[in-house]
């Protein structure tokens, strides 16, 4: 009976917890659409009551701003709706977060029902309730690359179709129709934002809030300056198109040449653990030393944090950014 009791409260507990972050997180979304419901009808202004810090447009943001890991950490948990969006997920902020929470507690049900120790508990839920984290990260970087590795060719056809005599949204539009996902939804999208009246600055800011993409910046920034002073940017998106693909061609060099790195990396970062495992399964009393003596303890605490600071450094020395 106790241990029905436990599984039930861990499970309402969890189940609260991710339904009030689910609620906070999307308080801001109704204001929004109301916002711009009001500048669709002429009774109101999206801008009222923002700073001019936060009216600043996308030509103010420097190239080469990146955020430090724990601001970006921060700035993805809290914008859960946007990471979402990135990845194309078919979910909802709450129903992500339900479904997280669900994991959790079956893993914590799960350690409680086999009689499990109490301290794995907590490792086995928080295990399950990150794997719907690493499923959407993994995606969104599977979406994201295959949005760049399409860019280039969709900005030749918008050159061509500006050298044609077509008007820039028409180039959208032919994107839209000729190129699969993911870029064919993006600039379908971007195309009917500006069909329904929102300016091309705005649709193309929101583009590349979508698409954290550098070559999208690049094509985005270039499109608001030549509105705004002119140009021939069809030359220009030539040019942008060719520098992306001999991007692409250096950054394959460097992939080729920091291959022997990387596999080096994975050797060593695998061979501690791979070597506990034989030495437990040929003499497992000279190993549950670790676990039994204190010293055994320190040790393996030592060699887990040399193991992520080791990580750590072979990532940055072969992670050379192009």
């Amino acid at each position: 009976m106790p241990t029905i009791v436990i599984i039930v409260a861990v499970f309402i507990g969890v189940a609260a917890l991710a339904g009030g972050v689910a609620i906070l997180l999307r308080g801001g979304r109704g204001t929004a659409v109301e916002d711009r419901l009001d500048v669709l009808t002429g009774s109101g202004s999206a801008s009222a009551g923002k700073t001019k810090e936060q009216e600043a447009s996308l030509l103010l943001q420097p190239f080469d701003d990146k955020s430090s890991f724990i601001e970006d950490l921060f700035s993805r948990v809290l914008n859960l709706e946007v990471f979402l969006d990135q990845a194309d997920a078919p979910l909802s902020v709450s129903r992500f977060l339900l479904i997280s929470g669900g994991l959790a507690a079956l893993g914590a049900g799960g350690c409680l029902i086999a009689r499990a120790s109490m301290l794995l508990a907590p490792v086995i839920a928080l295990a399950l309730g990150a794997l719907p984290f690493l499923w959407l990260w993994l995606k969104r970087k599977r979406r994201l690359a295959a949005f760049a590795k399409q860019l280039p060719e969709a900005l030749e056809l918008i050159a061509r179709a500006l050298r044609a005599g077509h008007s820039l949204a028409s180039g959208f539009h032919e994107v839209a129709q000729q190129f699969p996902d993911p870029i064919r939804k993006e600039f379908a999208r971007c195309y009917e934002e500006q069909n329904f009246g929102i300016p091309l600055d705005e649709a193309l800011e929101s583009l590349t809030v979508r698409v954290p993409n550098l070559d999208l910046r690049f094509f985005a920034t270039a499109v608001i300056l030549q509105r705004q002073t002119g140009g021939d940017l069809a030359e220009i998106l030539d040019k942008i198109g060719s520098l992306v693909r001999e991007r692409f061609k250096i950054w394959g060099q460097v992939q080729a040449l920091t291959g022997e790195g990387r596999l080096s990396g994975i050797v060593l970062m695998a061979l501690p653990p791979v070597l506990f495992l034989v030495m437990y399964r040929l003499n497992p009393e000279y190993t549950m030393t670790l676990f039994q003596d204190p010293l055994g303890h320190r040790m393996l605490a030592f060699a887990v944090v040399m193991q992520i600071v080791g990580a750590l450094v072979i990532r940055k020395i072969v992670n050379i950014k192009v």
